[in-house]
């Protein structure tokens, strides 16, 4: 068990005073059922009792529920009940007035919550209930500066005469966690573009794909790309990962290109993205990026494959 990794949570003050007041915004007081779904050390359930939340049962199927038991008990929380499984495992689960589930990642689908969450709307939910996040949106940007590419390209300068290409391309086939800088961005991320969005108060498919595009007005050499996502928690309440919101324990992601792309002034630069997630077979994502010229036509095209990332 990583304790580590439930410490950052715990030290995350933003992404905690969000989801706070997202359960204040939302539980009545001596009414309000709740499910935490993925409740790790309990945090967010013992929030939830202190709201005054009638009754709430947490889902935890990894070996911090042991912890989260201790917790419980330490905290005198007896209308707190632990489900030590998947939530999509439980049978005849409680119906909840209200589900929250943060089982989000720096990609934020990679814990498989979009069918968590439609398993949970459908047999856990009240009519009339509310889940929490409602929404996530997933941002792309072009990245302009080389300090990744170059970390990313030392293949090329190991010396010795030796040929590493074959191990260079494996690593621009993946995907990298990293804290990027509005000046990283093209126009400073002023012009970022929606790929993808998903609404969990209806079903969603676990397989997304979107696309964003940006004509330039000036030559511009592009490196790789940005993304990173808006979770709308209440329609008042928004966390985000971008580069210029308050730092939380989630960073950006950095898609790489091949080859840095050279664009021309009156070019579209174009990126699509896919993916797809499941508990057994984890997150599968691909990115296509081309250049088509002021005519429209196809100037540049590369493919990368986060399969094509991994040793077989």
């Amino acid at each position: 068990m990583r304790i580590e990794y439930h410490r950052t949570l715990i030290a995350d003050r933003v992404r905690n005073e969000a989801f706070a007041s997202a359960l204040e915004a939302v539980i009545e007081p001596g009414k309000t059922v709740v499910a935490d779904i993925g409740a790790g050390t309990g945090l967010l359930a013992l929030m939830a009792m202190k709201l005054g939340a009638r009754e709430v049962y947490l889902y935890e199927a990894a070996e911090v529920a042991e912890v989260a038991e201790k917790i419980l008990k330490a905290n005198r929380a007896r209308n707190c009940h632990l489900m030590p499984c998947h939530s999509t495992e439980m049978q005849d689960p409680p119906k909840a007035d209200l589900i929250i589930s943060e089982t989000l990642g720096n990609y934020p689908f990679e814990e498989d919550i979009i069918e968590t969450l439609n398993d949970a709307r459908r047999r856990f939910l009240k009519r009339g209930g509310t889940i929490i996040p409602r929404r996530i949106e997933q941002f792309v940007a072009p990245v302009i500066t080389d300090r990744i590419h170059r970390e990313l390209c030392v293949w090329d300068d190991v010396g010795f005469d030796l040929d590493l290409r074959s191990a260079k391309r494996m690593s621009l086939n993946n995907i990298y966690v990293r804290t990027l800088q509005i000046e990283d961005l093209l126009n400073k991320g002023r012009n970022a573009k929606a790929w993808d969005g998903v609404d969990f108060t209806k079903r969603n498919s676990s397989n997304r794909k979107g696309e964003a595009s940006w004509r330039l007005l000036s030559a511009k050499t592009i490196y790789g790309f940005a993304t990173w996502w808006t979770a709308e928690l209440t329609p008042t309440v928004h966390l985000s990962t971008a580069p210029d919101a308050p730092r939380t324990h989630w960073e950006q992601l950095y898609f790489p290109l091949m080859s840095p792309i050279k664009a021309r002034p009156g070019e579209t630069l174009a990126i699509s993205l896919r993916s797809r997630t499941s508990r057994d077979a984890g997150t599968h994502v691909a990115w296509t990026v081309e250049v088509r010229d002021a005519n429209d036509s196809q100037r540049e095209r590369q493919s990368m494959n986060l399969d094509k990332g991994y040793l077989p």
